[in-house]
């Protein structure tokens, strides 16, 4: 027997129509989300596997208010009812890809007309005025594919973007360290590299070939140039969700150039492998769990999200240990029920994932009995972020995590939620 415990909003999967929906407790301690549409009929996908207490991870977090987006997402910007700021705004750069991946938000690669380096320079002035001076992401497509890339960072920086970040799958990074220089010079901070395991077979089969030792060599190009790099490995059951432990341990072992692994449970939008079935779904509670038992750390050293919507992401900061295991600086027992602000989590994502300058330990620095110039020296140099944002598509849209979402794309002059502009109708069943 199911127990109503959330009424919210949702779409209808196939024609994307703005519907009520429920989130249904099961008895396993399962979380679904259900709702049905007079055209294409009932539909239902976990959103939560149970394998933590959902209660206590949303921290309090309201229901979506009665009345509240019943026209959304629709060809939104943000409106009156959105309730957050932009943390990150995404704006891509180009279509083109030298890779065909599986899996694939934008569907890169596919033949469209390459914005102007001048509409791309407007655009980021607009969002720095707009936005506050947000963390830019440039993506695409691979946004390396541009000669001009160098140019375009140099004027976000100019324009009072905060922080700068490439979100790439390294290849050109790594064939051409004077590209990735000339990056690092105009101000780039963080490459957001796309790192799915520590075996080829799983590169393989998402990306299309063999390309652990191209992503290595980039995280190495990198490192000498002292840009901050965030592993970013797409989560599929069944390819490389056996492997988070491994890339943990490879994060540890390849820090400082790598600051942090940030988790993307997949999410069907945008190009997909068909249909996803209910087996296919992992949830932001069964990636928590398995991480946990894969990396030998305390499940509760993870916080959720409090800038986004809880049951949008975690995060977690750890001291790296000359043994090479991990010490927790974070706990949920001590996570406060209030919302930070997106500022705040823009200057979390800054403070993590960019590299220090280069500095001299304090003298004497003792790891065991650090006194409070070592913590700070530790933090800025032996420490590591993991995290994970778990995007929603048309099946498990919740119209009460979109209404909190910071992660932002330009589009057109519009600012848009991340999961309302890449949200992609199914097919319908047949």
């Amino acid at each position: 027997m199911s127990d109503c415990i959330r009424e919210t909003r949702s779409v209808c999967p196939v024609c994307l129509k703005n519907l009520p929906a429920r989130l249904l407790r099961e008895a396993d301690g399962r979380i679904l989300l259900e709702k049905s549409c007079p055209a294409h009929g009932p539909f239902s996908v976990p959103v939560w596997q149970g394998r933590m207490d959902f209660e206590r991870w949303l921290l309090g977090a309201p229901p979506l208010a009665e009345g509240l987006a019943l026209a959304c997402p629709g060809d939104c910007g943000l409106c009156a009812e959105h309730e957050s700021g932009s943390c990150c705004v995404l704006l891509e750069v180009t279509p083109r890809c030298d890779l065909r991946c599986r899996f694939c938000f934008a569907r890169g690669g596919e033949e469209e007309a390459e914005p102007a380096l001048d509409e791309l320079k407007a655009a980021v002035r607009d969002i720095a005025a707009r936005c506050g001076g947000p963390l830019l992401q440039l993506s695409g497509g691979e946004p390396t594919l541009r000669d001009d890339l160098p140019e375009l960072v140099r004027c976000a920086k100019e324009a009072g973007c905060s922080c700068v970040q490439l979100n790439t799958n390294g290849l050109r990074l790594a064939r051409e360290p004077d590209y990735a220089r000339r990056l690092a010079e105009a101000g780039l901070d963080i490459v957001f590299l796309q790192f799915d395991g520590v075996r080829e077979e799983t590169f393989a089969t998402l990306r299309g070939g063999p390309l652990l030792q191209q992503k290595l060599e980039a995280v190495r190009v990198c490192g000498r140039l002292r840009l901050g790099v965030t592993l970013v490995p797409t989560v599929v059951r069944g390819v490389n969700d056996g492997e988070l432990g491994a890339l943990v341990k490879l994060a540890a072992e390849l820090s400082p150039a790598v600051r942090g692994v940030h988790f993307q449970p997949v999410s069907y939008f945008g190009r997909y492998p068909g249909r996803p079935g209910e087996e296919d779904r992992y949830t932001l509670d069964a990636l928590l769990a398995d991480l946990s038992e894969q990396a030998g750390i305390p499940a509760e050293s993870f916080l959720p999200s409090r800038c986004d919507h809880p049951l949008c992401g975690f995060h977690a900061s750890f001291l790296l240990q000359p043994d090479g295991s991990l010490r927790p600086l974070s706990s949920i027992r001590h996570s406060s029920p209030q919302r930070g602000s997106a500022r705040d989590n823009r200057d979390y994502v800054a403070r993590h994932w960019r590299r220090a300058p280069e500095e001299a330990p304090p003298p004497g620095m003792d790891r065991d009995e650090m006194d409070f110039d070592a913590f700070l020296y530790r933090l800025r140099h032996e420490s590591l972020s993991l995290s994970a944002m778990a995007f929603q598509d048309a099946m498990n849209l919740n119209l009460e995590r979109l209404h909190r979402c910071t992660l932002h794309v330009y589009d057109r002059g519009k600012i848009k939620p991340f999961c309302a502009k890449y949200l992609t109708p199914m097919e319908p069943e047949r």
